[in-house]
Formats: structure tokens, C-alpha cells, sequence
């Protein structure tokens, strides 16, 4: 997470351990996992092989050609031949053309595939992975992952797919051709060979560690951006006023991406005049070499020029070995990146077993048992990626999370309304989400209608549960496809009843553009009250025989919030309802009200026995309603 520094200083790089990032090497097996998605494409890779042995081919048979036309067609002074040796090279050309650009096609289908395929995967995967792993993981880092590293992955194998196989192939021909015309040169030539892989041994190394450093600075830029770039976190900039120090972090991050940018195009600049200069080198000896073979052993002339143009066909393809040795070890950071998101097992699994939720008999809401449930949220070893999180934001090594529930056990009677009560952090909110199967229980069992919520299949079970959070999220998209959202297939006027039953029909209906009118990001063009009403009506619309509200009227006036209160009166009705409320005025009809406290439940029972009671609840009661007294006697007093 970014961090400014103290008074007087600018402000600091994230956070993240540079040595752990750049002293990462890739896992071993990294490339042999690439292979299945390649496999899905062998057709393509099949043909891909086929043009790349074709251009291979009219690589070593070109200089041979050359060799003819002096030796066969101009030195004799023979026109016919050497007219007929050129028409041949030209059409080689032609046919070597048509050869690259399916090469081109072929390489481009099989590298987007395999964006496709990965980026698909990656997003499904990420769907399926506990909230914690949310709260943990920030988002311009698995942006960076869906985007950069699995564009840097299909890079990996274009550049394996395109030109190892066209290498090799045009190393093994063009060196046969040179050994048939003369093995003395050829020996010479492959003297200087290895020294052109000791560079690239060492530049892919440092290579290697600048790429993995440029991508974690890429999404930590990344996050930066998403978190300021979204309202809230643009007002909280403004209103506190720290344009300079914002943009002195930006500059600090883009700088030092700058500059490993920078390092790696000198690194890759020093390959290629490493590969530049020992090409002379080597090409003055073959002409060394040749010339006196050709004075004192009769080498023919056209067999020192073909020579020639092999040795550049053959350095050529030396050459790119060297930098695709690089290039594939620098890009398989990208799929290494890309495992460690598939390679976290989402900690909310399907079994393969589970069954569909049935539905009651008479269509009755089920019933939802909480059965000696305990539970604590997962620490960071269990949910989290080191890269994709602020350090400053990681639990200690060896941290243990307490038990948030402990031995909870009630019930949720079919059809009636249970309200959760209790001070923050007692467990209440842990409770809902437990029952959508957000999280797991550490031990105990969670009934829906007499089934272990375990056993079910998760699309049936959330299907059944609908949820409106204090915070209701709201796409940046038009009033109806957030609507739309729970029941795609909801007719225009089911979407109009239910906003009238939410109390937001005449704000709607009010605006140019109704249900059409585009909500900003994250719904910040509504008021807090508008947001939870068109949250309330996404819930109506799906009409879910089990509900839970967690604070869904936190944000509405005490006018809107009574008419909303008379609202859900009607629609919860017949509906298992799970309510956490702070204002207890709002749970007074509850069936059944539950004072958590602790992880525990405290007291139980209606709102009338628990006042009578004086326990708990009583005290909270009363408390709440001597405060509001209080606030509205001082108000009286200023207004006088």
C-alpha cells in the first residue's frame, strides 16, 4: 500500500519487499503446464510447423542457387542458366513471402487463443475465491494480471512457437549446406559460437529479475490509478487536499518503471551488438579463410560467396537463440504470475456430488439453522498472493486469526422474521454471510431447509438467498441493467413494481432518461437513500424465499425509512428474513429477535419478552432511545 513519508519528506515507493520480488526465479515446470494450452490448437501448430520448415528450407537453398549462378552460369558465360537460376530465386521469394504470412496468421491465432483461454480461466477463477481473498488482494494487481502478464504469456509462445522450430530447422540445413561446400570454414565459423550464448546466459538473468520487477511496479501504478481514479477515492484526495504528494508518488512509481525499462532496452541493445560485432568478426575469417582456400586449394568463388551468405543465415538463427533464450525466460515470468493465480485453491468449493436446493412443499420460504457453529476468518497463508497485497497490510508470520462465531446454534423459523442485534464486531454481519455460503464454518453446519449448505450446489443455494448490504454495490450502467442484474429475465413492467414497492418509482420515472439514466461509478450519480432503495428493489425483483438485510435502511431518513419498513413488510412476507439492525425501533414485530454478543448468543426472544426481561437488550433499548431523547431536546433548545 502507498505511504507517505513523514513532515518533510516525499512521499515513498509501495511498500512491497523488492529483493523477495526480484529474487523470485521462475517455478520449475512453468513451461511444461503451458503445453495443454497449447495442445488445443495443434491444427494450427501443425501447419504453423509445415510453412515454418517451407521458410527454413528456402533459407539454406537460396545461397545454393547463388553458388550455381557464379559458378554454373557466369564464369562459363552461360545466360540461359543463370536467367533460369534467377526466375527460381525469385520464386523462392514469392513462395517464402506467402510462407511468412501464414506463419504470421497461424502464430497470431494460436498466441490469442491462449489469451483467451487464459484470461477466461483466470476471471472465473478469481470469482471463486473467498471474500477475504478481496480484502486481501488489491485490484489494479489482478487487473495487471488479466491484462499485461497474459498479453507478456502469449508473447512467451509466439516467440517459442514462431522461432524455435524455424531456427533449429534453419540451423541444421544451413550447416549441412556448409559442410558439403567446405567443412574447414564451417569449423571455423562454429569456433565462435559459443561465444555468442555467454551474454545471454547473464543478460536473461538480469533480464529475468527486471521483468518481474517492472510487473509488480506495473500493478502497484495500476492499484494506485483504480483507487484514485474511482469517487470515493477522488473526493478523499480532494477533500484532504494532497494533490503534490499524489503526484509525487505517481512520478516516483512511473520513474523507477522508467528506468527498468530503460535497463532492459540497454541490456537487449548489448545482445545485439555482442551478436553485431562477433558477425564480422566471424564473417572477415570465413573471407580470410576462403580466400586462401580459394588461392591455393581452388575453393571456386561461387562456392566463398555462398558460403558467405550461409554464415549469415547461419549467425542469423544463432543470433535469435540467443535472444529468444532471453526473451522466453524474461516472458515466462508472465506465466508464472499467471499460475499463482490459478494455483490458489478457492477455499469455497462445489462438491462433485452437490444437489440442487429442492424447492418446499406449497412453495413455503425454508427454514436456516445455525447447528454449534464456530468460525474464523482465514488468514492471510490461506487466501492470499504476497504480490498481490500491500506488505504493510499482511498479517504477522504466524498470526492466528480468533473465532469470530463460537458455538452458535439457533433457528431461523420458515416464513418468519429473525432480527440480529449486538454492538459492532459481535459476530452479526459474519452470521448473513455465512448463509449464502460466502465463507465456510470452521466447525458446526448450516441448514437451508433441513440440508447442510455444503451439500448443495452453490447456484441453487443463491438462488434461494438474496442479501442488501449497508453498502449496496451499483455497476457503472444504466438504472436497469443494475436492476436486471437479479433477474435478467424480468418483464419491464415486474422491474416498475418492484421500484414502486422500494419507494424509488417516482425518482426514477423523474429523471430524462428513467430507467436509462447510467448511475456513475460504483452509483455515486444517487444519493446514499437512492442507492439502497434501487438495491431493495434488486431484491424484490428477485424475490428470494430467503432474505437478509444487513442494515438495509441505514441510509434512508426516518420518512423514506417507515415507508420502506411498510414495504418490506409486504414483501417479506411469507419469506425467511434475516435482519441486522442497529435502531431497534425498526425490529419491534420481529418473530424472533437474537442479541449477539461475543460471537454468542447473549438473550433470544421477542422484542416485548426481552424488555420485560431487563437483560441486554433492555439496557441497549433504552439506552438508544435516551440518546435520541437527549439529541432532540438539545435540538429544541437551539432552535429557541
Amino acid at each position: 500500500m502507498a505511504k507517505t513519508g513523514g513532515p518533510g519528506t516525499g512521499p515513498t515507493l509501495p511498500r512491497f519487499d523488492k529483493n523477495s520480488v526480484t529474487g523470485q526465479q521462475v517455478k520449475p515446470g512453468t513451461l511444461r503446464r503451458v503445453v495443454p494450452y497449447a495442445m488445443r490448437y495443434r491444427w494450427s501448430l501443425a501447419m504453423l510447423l509445415l510453412v515454418t520448415v517451407i521458410d527454413a528450407g528456402i533459407a539454406a537453398t537460396s545461397p545454393l542457387l547463388l553458388k550455381a549462378i557464379i559458378d554454373d552460369g557466369i564464369i562459363p558465360r552461360r545466360l540461359a542458366t543463370v536467367l533460369w537460376l534467377a526466375g527460381t530465386i525469385c520464386v523462392l521469394a514469392v513462395v517464402d513471402a506467402v510462407a511468412l504470412y501464414v506463419q504470421s496468421w497461424f502464430s497470431g491465432r494460436i498466441g490469442e487463443g491462449l489469451v483467451f483461454d487464459l484470461r477466461t480461466k483466470v476471471f472465473r477463477h478469481v470469482q471463486e475465491q473467498p471474500l477475504a481473498f478481496f480484502t486481501r488482494a488489491q485490484t489494479g494487481s489482478l487487473v495487471s494480471r488479466l491484462n499485461t502478464d497474459i498479453v507478456g504469456a502469449r508473447q512467451a509462445l509466439a516467440t517459442l512457437l514462431s522461432q524455435s522450430v524455424s531456427t533449429l530447422m534453419t540451423l541444421v540445413l544451413v550447416l549441412g549446406s556448409m559442410f558439403f561446400l567446405s567443412w574447414q570454414i564451417t569449423v571455423a565459423a562454429l569456433v565462435m559460437i559459443p561465444i555468442f550464448f555467454a551474454p545471454a546466459k547473464m543478460v536473461g538473468r538480469r533480464l529475468q529479475r527486471l521483468t518481474r520487477e517492472r510487473m509488480q511496479l506495473d500493478a502497484e501504478m495500476g492499484s494506485m490509478m483504480n483507487e484514485r481514479f474511482n469517487v470515493s477515492g477522488a473526493m478523499l484526495a480532494k477533500l484532504y487536499g494532497r494533490p503534490d504528494q499524489e503526484s509525487g508518488l505517481f512520478e516516483r512509481l512511473a520513474g523507477r518503471i522508467r528506468d527498468i525499462t530503460v535497463l532492459s532496452a540497454v541490456y537487449g541493445r548489448l545482445l545485439f551488438i555482442t551478436a553485431t560485432v562477433l558477425t564480422a568478426l566471424t564473417t572477415a575469417l570465413v573471407y580470410g579463410l576462403g580466400g586462401y582456400l580459394a588461392v591455393h586449394d581452388g575453393l571456386q568463388i561461387g562456392t566463398l560467396a555462398a558460403m558467405v551468405a550461409l554464415l549469415l543465415r547461419l549467425y542469423g538463427p544463432i543470433n535469435q537463440l540467443t535472444t529468444m533464450q532471453v526473451n522466453v525466460m524474461t516472458a515466462l515470468v508472465s506465466f508464472d504470475r499467471v499460475f499463482e493465480i490459478l494455483d490458489l485453491k478457492p477455499l469455497i468449493a462445489e462438491r462433485p456430488d452437490a444437489r440442487v436446493l429442492p424447492a418446499a412443499e406449497d412453495e413455503a420460504a425454508p427454514e436456516v439453522e445455525f447447528d454449534l457453529v464456530s468460525f474464523r476468518y482465514p488468514g492471510a497463508d490461506e487466501v492470499s498472493i504476497a504480490s498481490l497485497e500491500s506488505v504493510s497490510a499482511r498479517a504477522p508470520e504466524g498470526a492466528d486469526n480468533p473465532l469470530t462465531l463460537q458455538e452458535l446454534s439457533f433457528v431461523a423459523p420458515a416464513g418468519k422474521l429473525t432480527a440480529l442485534v449486538g454492538s459492532s464486531g459481535a459476530g452479526k454481519t459474519t452470521i448473513t454471510q455465512l448463509v449464502p455460503r460466502l465463507y465456510d464454518p470452521t466447525s458446526g453446519t448450516v441448514r437451508v431447509g433441513g440440508h447442510d449448505i455444503r451439500d448443495l450446489t452453490l447456484q441453487s443455494l443463491r438462488e434461494t438467498v438474496g442479501v442488501v448490504t449497508q453498502d449496496s454495490h451499483l455497476f457503472h450502467d444504466t438504472l436497469r441493467a443494475n436492476l436486471l442484474y437479479a433477474h435478467p429475465d424480468a418483464t419491464e413492467r415486474e422491474v416498475i413494481e418492484a421500484c414502486t414497492a422500494a419507494r424509488i418509482w417516482d425518482s426514477i420515472s423523474a429523471l430524462p432518461d428513467g430507467l436509462d439514466t447510467v448511475v456513475g461509478d460504483r452509483g455515486y450519480r444517487l444519493s446514499g437513500g437512492e442507492k439502497q432503495r434501487i438495491a431493495l428493489a434488486r431484491l424484490l425483483l428477485k424475490a428470494p424465499p430467503i432474505v437478509v438485510l444487513d442494515e438495509a435502511t441505514a441510509h434512508l431518513d426516518s420518512e423514506s425509512e417507515a415507508a420502506i419498513q411498510r414495504a418490506l413488510k409486504t414483501a417479506l412476507a411469507g419469506r425467511t428474513s434475516l435482519v441486522i439492525a442497529h435502531r431497534l425501533s425498526t425490529i419491534r414485530d420481529a418473530d424472533q429477535i437474537l442479541v449477539i454478543d461475543a460471537g454468542r448468543i447473549r438473550e433470544r426472544g421477542t422484542h416485548d419478552e426481552l424488555l420485560a426481561a431487563g437483560g441486554f437488550y433492555a439496557d441497549l433499548y433504552h439506552t438508544q432511545f435516551a440518546q435520541k431523547d437527549s439529541v432532540d431536546a438539545e435540538l429544541r433548545s437551539e432552535v429557541r
